[in-house]
């Protein structure tokens, strides 16, 4: 990473809206390039587009200048994140307007009923008087319910209220795993191909030195010294 850009990141960090502006242009091939990938979700490109800016911006916050990473490797699951993360939760709320219409006849249906006969109407009975089937009505109630976030609270106790993400939290530093991930792929593409083969068999494919060593036509001896050799410098790299 040149100093240029190194002083575009840290000036964006403090607040800078040029040196924002200037990462995001030298950007947006990039940024666009993984907004072409949702275009077939429903959704207009500028919105993803916008999204996709927001999710680098976030990016541009976390990102340290001290990992061995570059900005674009780190910023990709943020904006891709940003972008599944909309889609989900627009999706969540987008119901066709049929349904919705459907939905009020049924509960009009409903309420009519239970006023004229003091109990509930049936699937069946609405269906049949709808003239639609038992999934549609089905559907169309679902429709109507009222949507839970998992941000709403679930219980209450001294300390304060408890939402539903509390409870299904996994405690897992997600932004460390993205790095990690992230430094591990770099430290791969630096591998010449017969030690990233080594690598991939050895502990992506959970294959033995002497299953190693057939593959590649070499002796066990030369894959135990290519992994001890590479593992020591990845090791090193990581450390540092």
């Amino acid at each position: 990473m040149d100093k240029e850009y190194f002083e575009y990141i840290y000036s964006a960090q403090n607040g800078d809206k040029k040196a924002l502006e200037e990462l995001i242009k030298r950007n947006k091939g990039l940024i666009w390039s993984i907004v072409k990938r949702f275009l077939d979700r429903g959704h207009e490109a500028e919105d993803l587009y916008q999204i996709a800016i927001i999710g680098f911006i976030k990016c541009i916050k976390k990102f340290d200048t001290s990992y061995d990473v570059k900005l674009t490797t780190y910023a990709v699951p943020y904006i891709m994140g940003e972008i599944k993360r909309f889609i989900r939760d627009d999706g969540l709320i987008r119901v066709s307007r049929g349904i919705k219409e459907l939905g009020f006849k049924i509960k009009e249906l409903q309420n009519r009923y239970y006023n004229q006969n003091g109990h509930e109407i049936s699937i069946s009975q609405i269906a049949k008087e709808l003239k639609i089937s038992r999934e549609e009505v089905a559907s169309a109630l679902e429709a109507l319910s009222p949507i839970e976030s998992i941000y709403d609270e679930a219980y209450s106790n001294g300390d304060g209220k408890i939402s539903k993400i509390d409870q299904i939290s996994s405690k897992i530093d997600e932004e460390k795993l993205i790095v990690d991930k992230i430094a591990l792929q770099e430290l791969l593409n630096r591998l010449n191909d017969s030690e990233k083969k080594v690598i991939i068999l050895r502990f992506f494919r959970s294959k033995t030195q002497s299953q190693v060593a057939k593959i590649l036509g070499v002796s066990q001896v030369q894959v135990s010294r290519i992994e001890r050799k590479i593992l020591k410098n990845m090791k090193d790299k990581l450390r540092a």
